[in-house]
């Protein structure tokens, strides 16, 4: 045994880096920025896990770009350690993951005196990380803090152990022996709210559009399905949500309010958000069996379509919008499908030039808000900053073609046959005109923070000029 001495401030206090120094688990980041890098990945994750957990860590590591200034540090735990830096003790990082991003992190916080991690032949942890401690300090020559069941060896071999945010086992541990415990927030009811967007599930709505445009949404027989083609919907939705988030954490932590989600943050861990999105996924196939058989395809394209958006599209100029307004098109669709109504040419173009006007506002204020230089595209995106002006023209050009295309509805021969008095509804050109034209103003004036779809439906202005065209719609078919 080499015991140094009593005083615990000259021991060596050996610290653990995934869910005990950062709330995250950098190799489930790294298979998933792997695979955002390259899909294909997936069939190598398999080959290099047969060879142990070491080589899968050491092939993911050697991959991806990995910044260590953005990981969500616990901040309460990293003030201790820097105090007990100051007193002049030890610290040392050990930990299983891979040596690039132990070294990262060690060089980033500049608080301990060395590092050990895995490397390509050893997953350093568990018994091997105890073993290294021991031979190195001797059994009871050090200080130890870890979070979870992987650690107890490891504390059982310490001195002293400090149990950072555990998991139940690290938590029996902690309580059975009393060993020091720094909590981590936990996650409140708002956090799972702000997981699933709920707030993005007012999008979902268009699907009851085609069902109130035919005045068919009293009629149960489209009312019941309609509301099953929503929670198809809100569930798929979601689920794409979740993995976006996984996704993009690199870029969402470099985000001012993005930071913030649950999984960014750390609040979530991964296995968790994973296991969420494929309950939701297999509720919204659930409903499907209840829908007609051409609806389960529109969903599955509404699916393909927004993981091919996480995945690749969202980075591609242009064709991020039109995927965008595609994707709303394709809940109106989903709509129809699933109420088993007639497909409207009229409703399909206003709905792709409308939300085209939309998708060009969350692009606008990106570029707006964006601080790269000019000819350096801003993150995750296909666009750069001299791009704003054209970007501003095609929506407001695109805003104007809906209204255009509404017009023309609204003097056609198909709408006699659902309203009475068709000239009471002209007054739903201007609008819709004031009220994207509203949106692209407040844009310009850097006053447009919200998903332009949410503002809408949450903006009071907005609520009473949609009211104003409901009553009149309503009055154009019983005048």
């Amino acid at each position: 045994m080499n015991v140094r001495v009593q005083n615990s401030t000259d021991l060596p206090l050996a610290v653990d880096l995934d869910g005990t120094l950062i709330a995250a688990d950098l190799l489930w980041e790294g298979i998933f920025q792997l695979l955002k890098r390259n899909p294909l990945f997936l069939f190598m994750l398999p080959v290099w896990l047969m060879e142990g957990k070491a080589r899968l860590k050491a092939e993911i590591a050697s991959r991806i770009d990995f910044d260590a200034s953005i990981l969500p540090y616990r901040q309460e735990f990293l003030d201790y350690l820097n105090a007990e830096k100051a007193s002049g003790r030890e610290i040392v990082l050990v930990t299983a993951a891979a040596e690039p991003f132990a070294r990262a992190v060690a060089a980033h916080l500049g608080v301990f005196s060395a590092f050990h991690s895995s490397t390509g032949d050893i997953n350093l942890a568990a018994h091997r990380k105890a073993a290294l401690l021991v031979e190195r300090y001797g059994k009871g020559g050090f200080d130890y803090a870890g979070n979870d069941r992987a650690d107890i060896p490891v504390f059982e071999a310490a001195r002293a152990a400090i149990v950072v945010a555990p998991d139940r086992t690290a938590h029996r541990y902690q309580q059975n022996t009393g060993a020091r415990r720094f909590e981590a927030s936990k996650p409140g009811w708002k956090t799972y709210v702000k997981m699933l967007r709920v707030h993005q599930w007012l999008k979902n709505l268009l699907v009851f559009a085609p069902a109130i445009l035919a005045h068919q949404i009293s009629n149960p027989d489209v009312l019941l399905p309609s509301l099953g083609a929503f929670v198809a919907f809100c569930a798929a939705a979601s689920a794409i949500y979740i993995l976006n988030d996984i996704l993009d954490l690199p870029l969402d932590r470099q985000h001012a309010t993005k930071r913030n989600r649950p999984f960014a943050n750390g609040t979530l861990s991964i296995p968790f958000g994973l296991s969420v999105s494929g309950g939701l996924m297999a509720a919204a196939i659930a409903v499907c069996i209840f829908l007609p058989p051409i609806f389960a395809a529109v969903i599955g394209l509404y699916i393909v379509a927004t993981t091919a958006y996480s995945l690749a599209v969202k980075r591609m100029l242009l064709i991020d919008v039109l995927c965008l307004a595609g994707l709303y098109t394709l809940r109106i669709i989903g709509g129809k499908a699933a109420a088993d109504l007639p497909l409207s040419f009229w409703l399909i173009a206003f709905s792709m030039f409308f939300f085209l006007s939309l998708a060009l506002v969350k692009r606008y204020v990106e570029l707006q808000t964006s601080k790269v230089s000019e000819r350096d595209r801003i993150a995750g995106r296909g666009y750069r900053p001299e791009d704003m002006a054209i970007v501003g023209q095609a929506g407001i050009s695109s805003a104007f073609t809906a209204a255009l295309v509404l017009s023309l509805y609204i003097q056609s021969q198909e709408i006699i046959g659902y309203y009475s008095s068709p000239w009471l509804i002209w007054p739903l050109v201007p609008i819709v005109l004031y009220i994207v034209i509203r949106i692209w103003i407040l844009a310009y004036r850097r006053e447009m923070h919200d998903d332009p779809v949410v503002f809408i439906a949450t903006d009071w202005r907005s609520q009473i000029f949609v009211a104003f065209g409901a009553l009149l719609m309503i009055a154009g078919n019983f005048i």
